[in-house]
């Protein structure tokens, strides 16, 4: 068995250790990648100069929330969306991660189960549609969050998603089926008075 495919397929974790020191970096991927690895491997691998190691350590169930933390400062933004999506990652990372200059990075944040209320909130302001979009279908965001989105927001999609929501109240509920009845009576031609 070539070093690679043990890289992929061993369970034993000091192999694993000893594979992420290797000089090529699709062995160093595949320990990145295999579930065995243990978090102090992981973080030593947080620190490789090929970017596809980095991500796979993001996207790493055994990625503790402090290399998560050391990656969600990383350059490339793709080791960033994954952090913001990695349910491992902790609440402060995910708040710092929803200032990030990237959209794609404030998707995965906006779509994270473990975001809070008030960092849905605060993305629930945000220029990029997607990111809308997850928030108004995230199940933590907010009554509040979502009343305000339905005021503020035009799109139908948007409305759709805030409309489906768990969390979203009766009473925005029936405002937003409302705004629909008067759009759709809106459309309805009048027949001319004779």
């Amino acid at each position: 068995m070539d070093k690679r495919q043990l890289a992929q397929t061993t369970t034993d974790p000091k192999i694993l250790d000893e594979l992420s020191r290797d000089k090529d970096w699709l062995v160093r991927y595949r320990v990145a990648d295999n579930p065995n690895t243990t978090p102090e491997t992981l973080d030593y691998l947080s620190k490789d100069e090929d970017s596809d190691v980095r991500c796979h350590v993001a996207t790493n169930p055994n990625a503790s929330p402090e290399t998560l933390d050391y990656l969600s400062r990383d350059k490339n933004r793709r080791v960033r969306c994954r952090v913001a999506n990695n349910p491992n990652t902790s609440l402060k990372t995910l708040n710092y991660l929803s200032k990030d200059e990237n959209y794609y990075v404030r998707r995965g944040v906006a779509e994270n189960p473990n975001t809070t209320p008030e960092t849905l909130d605060y993305l629930s302001r945000d220029e990029d549609f997607v990111v809308l979009c997850r928030v108004s279908n995230n199940s933590k965001t907010s009554q509040e969050t979502l009343k305000q989105m339905a005021i503020t927001e035009e799109n139908y999609w948007l409305k759709y998603y805030i409309k489906n929501n768990p969390n979203c109240s009766e009473k925005t509920r029936r405002y937003l089926s409302a705004l629909e009845l008067l759009k759709t009576l809106s459309k309805v031609s009048r027949p001319y008075n004779n």
